[in-house]
């Protein structure tokens, strides 16, 4: 009788374990959320970007960026302000094509958005809409505590070429699907980048991060710590994400 007991116990408790068990289908769903809050489809986006880079070989750089985003027609436009010595260079994203303008040789030469942002830790790709649910597949994911934070830590991998990292881990709160922290792979399943996502900031109904670190895994001491100010969602003009504008914009 006590065994039977047990046993009916031990079903009981894997049927309830199950019923709540968070699975590979949940993760799916959770990319697509990611994905919404963090898109400004149907609005604009505009912000002042500090970033300041740290390496151990070259010491510390500051860099304030004006970023402008135009999600809807896949374009943003990111414009150095700082140092004096860079001002005017900018990176314009017209869908598939992106550009690099020097001012100094007034040429657009094209770069890759897997490419690094400037020298630092970030690359051209971090300031971009998300396409995670399109991009990636949920491998495993599981529940989990990340300081204070009640997360899903998931494994996704890649579904095409495209992407800046092949395989991903992502620390995400289980309350608003905001990404805390994600460990970025090379092909070799060697990590390359550690991020850190620590604060956020609501523009209009959307989440954007508030302060961004990128960490070298490579170099150590290696980092570069993003902080955007001057957020907004006001429209911006499409004369904004052309050639021209940044050509004139330097002048």
């Amino acid at each position: 009788m006590k065994k039977r007991l047990v046993l009916v116990s031990m079903m009981l408790i894997l049927l309830m374990s199950s019923a709540f068990a968070v699975s590979i289908a949940d993760g799916e769903r959770i990319l697509g959320e990611i994905d919404e809050l963090s898109n400004f489809e149907g609005t604009d986006f505009s912000a002042l970007m500090s970033m300041i880079s740290e390496d151990p070989e070259d010491g510390i750089d500051k860099t304030t960026v004006q970023q402008f985003r135009d999600d809807d027609a896949d374009k943003f436009l990111m414009l150095i302000q700082e140092p004096l010595v860079q001002k005017g260079q900018g990176y314009l994203m017209i869908e598939d094509n992106l550009w690099f303008y020097d001012p100094e040789s007034r040429n657009f030469s094209h770069t890759s958005m897997n490419d690094q942002f400037n020298g630092s830790d970030a690359n051209n790709s971090d300031f971009t809409e998300s396409s995670t649910a399109d991009d990636y597949e949920v491998t495993s994911i599981e529940e989990g505590k990340l300081g204070k934070y009640e997360i899903y830590l998931m494994v996704i991998e890649a579904t095409n070429d495209e992407v800046t990292y092949p395989t991903q881990k992502i620390w995400v709160t289980r309350k608003g699907s905001l990404v805390l922290k994600t460990e970025d792979y090379s092909a070799g399943n060697r990590l390359m980048r550690t991020s850190y996502y620590p604060s956020y900031a609501k523009a209009g109904d959307k989440y954007i991060p508030k302060k961004m670190i990128f960490v070298d895994e490579l170099i150590e001491g290696k980092k570069t710590t993003i902080t955007l100010s001057d957020i907004s969602v006001k429209d911006v003009p499409d004369t904004i994400f052309t050639k021209s504008y940044v050509e004139r914009v330097n002048n």
